[in-house]
């Protein structure tokens, strides 16, 4: 005989969307998935709760009344709250949602979505940052430094701040330092799905790494690139 039974509580989230109907059901559904769920309905509650709840992920709107998703996500930042977060957003808006992924989110899902789907993009985040969490390693190259027991990254002895996802992706990168990754290694690697959301999220995301990783140190000094692409085979990290 088949339980019916729901699992036993496997992580906390915070949901924040300002459609009641739709915050409902999230909360209905998560929960049965096996989850600890509280809710926000506006993006000044989220930031509160989220700091009074310290949850493993959140679920976040990118439409807000008061303040968009990504703004809600920029302050959490700023504060060094690192907690990976989801987006929800309309699909047509997936080109601003994916722009938006560089303020510190870790992944999105567009409406109307499966609930099948959401819980196994939360489930592929919460795995991204378990994973990173338990690697105790220190990998090193050029002047590059990427700690992951400490989830922290330098490059010139300066420190870096990376979401969630783009630390696993600069890890997988750095692992794998001189050989040439191709965008399906990488989506199969990092977001540990089959990925059927917006094609160039690799794209965006080593364009986010590039930004934070070869850019001038904070005192003007500047770095050899070491994040490189090789048109019609991948991403390869390494000096040249």
């Amino acid at each position: 005989m088949v339980s019916t039974q729901p699992p036993a509580r496997e992580a906390r989230l915070v949901v924040v969307d300002d459609e009641p109907n739709l915050r409902d059901l999230l909360v209905t559904s998560l929960r049965f998935a096996g989850f600890d769920v509280a809710t926000a309905a506006s993006g000044a509650e989220a930031l509160t709760l989220i700091a009074d709840v310290e949850p493993d992920l959140v679920v976040l709107d990118v439409m807000l009344g008061d303040m968009d998703g990504f703004e809600v996500t920029r302050r959490l930042r700023e504060r060094g709250v690192r907690v990976p977060v989801l987006f929800l957003t309309a699909r047509d808006d997936v080109a601003s949602t994916v722009a938006g992924l560089t303020v510190g989110g870790d992944d999105y899902v567009t409406k109307p979505f499966s609930l099948e789907e959401l819980v196994a993009r939360i489930r592929a985040v919460l795995r991204r940052t378990s994973a990173a969490e338990k690697t105790d390693a220190v990998l090193r190259y050029a002047d590059l430094e990427i700690d992951s027991d400490a989830r922290e990254v330098r490059r010139a002895g300066h420190s870096i701040d990376l979401s969630p996802t783009e630390f696993e992706l600069l890890r997988y990168l750095a692992s794998n330092a001189g050989r040439v990754l191709s965008r399906g290694q990488i989506l199969d690697h990092v977001w540990d799905y089959d990925w059927r959301g917006e094609p160039t999220i690799v794209e965006s995301y080593i364009s986010y790494l590039r930004r934070k990783i070869d850019a001038p140190t904070p005192d003007g000094e500047e770095v050899v690139p070491l994040i490189h692409t090789r048109r019609g085979l991948g991403y390869v990290l390494k000096t040249p």
